[in-house]
């Protein structure tokens, strides 16, 4: 890992920039335990206005104490910093893309495939295991859950979706998306989650706990000196619904997070600007609403709901 600006801030614990060709670098904080074991990733702020996962990263780094560690933690607390500090929606401002959509990123490309590059070529062969950490957008409201990769290598997956169980999120989903930041990871053999907690650009403080007892009890599953909790709430979903708008229109969702849904159920409409129903969406089977849009103004193809069978 080749970082600019290192600092040693105590004995064990360092702070620096990832150079990022053409833009500015990435904060990279380091904590480096006094016995040997896995290093740990955790990122956040690829998505600028979710908040909660940054704020956990920031108490994490501040408490973590190099004595009481076996291996390494290495933090990204904020990937999209730009987008962060111009509260800008999913993208990086200055070129309009989601990092989590760009990769596996071209060798060279714009800021955000820039990113994404940089996280390619110095932090995933530093790591042993990655949490990224995420949050409903501004225009997103979100059931606290856990995404686990379902089509990487099995060892891979099986690993990954066994430390997610140690997560205090109540739902697992299992995920077939390979261009993010953690599910790339995964499709380079690196065992990784992505957990979503918080949403609407809101955070609170019970939010950002709960983060830093999943990510401790984590470590603990990995051995990092911690004590693992394995979550026997915790519930997986068998099979996964995302709707989106087919058409540009005003949202108007008829259903909550965490609400129970049957067959059939109206879950939303798009009307247009006179206020005729241009779309109607209708649950497909049993099951939970995880999240929905809260946005008014939708256009084709934003998310506007996803639920879940769950088992």
């Amino acid at each position: 890992m080749q970082i600019t600006d290192r600092r040693e801030v105590e004995t064990g614990r360092i702070t620096g920039t990832l150079p990022v060709r053409g833009g500015p670098g990435l904060p990279v904080w380091m904590v480096c335990g006094e016995s040997d074991g896995p290093t740990l990733v955790l990122t956040a702020g690829v998505h600028g206005c979710e908040y909660v996962g940054i704020l956990a990263l920031r108490q994490l780094f501040a408490q973590l104490s190099p004595a009481r560690l076996r291996g390494r933690v290495i933090l990204l607390p904020l990937v999209n910093g730009e987008g962060f500090y111009a509260g800008s929606k999913r993208v990086v401002p200055s070129d309009g893309k989601n990092i989590n959509r760009v990769f596996p990123p071209p060798a060279e490309g714009t800021i955000a495939q820039e990113i994404a590059q940089t996280v390619v070529e110095q932090i995933y062969p530093e790591a042993d295991f990655l949490l990224d950490l995420h949050g409903g957008d501004v225009n997103e409201a979100m059931t606290p859950l856990v995404f686990f990769p379902a089509t990487a290598a099995p060892d891979v997956c099986a690993q990954a979706r066994a430390a997610a169980q140690h997560l205090e999120v109540l739902y697992r989903i299992p995920s077939t998306a390979q261009n993010g930041l953690y599910s790339y990871a995964a499709q380079c053999g690196i065992p990784a989650l992505l957990m979503e907690v918080g949403g609407m650009g809101l955070w609170t403080e019970e939010q950002v706990e709960l983060e830093l007892r999943s990510i401790q009890s984590l470590m603990g599953y990995l051995d990092m000196g911690s004590a693992p909790v394995k979550n026997n709430r915790q519930q997986e979903a068998e099979e996964m619904c995302y709707a989106e708008a087919e058409v540009s229109g005003f949202w108007f969702p008829e259903i909550k997070t965490e609400q129970k849904i049957s067959a059939g159920q109206m879950l939303g409409r798009i009307e247009n600007l006179e206020g005729r129903i241009l779309q109607t969406i209708r649950a497909r089977w049993d099951g939970m609403a995880l999240y929905h849009t809260v946005s008014l103004g939708v256009t084709t193809g934003d998310a506007l709901v996803a639920y879940g069978k769950i088992g």
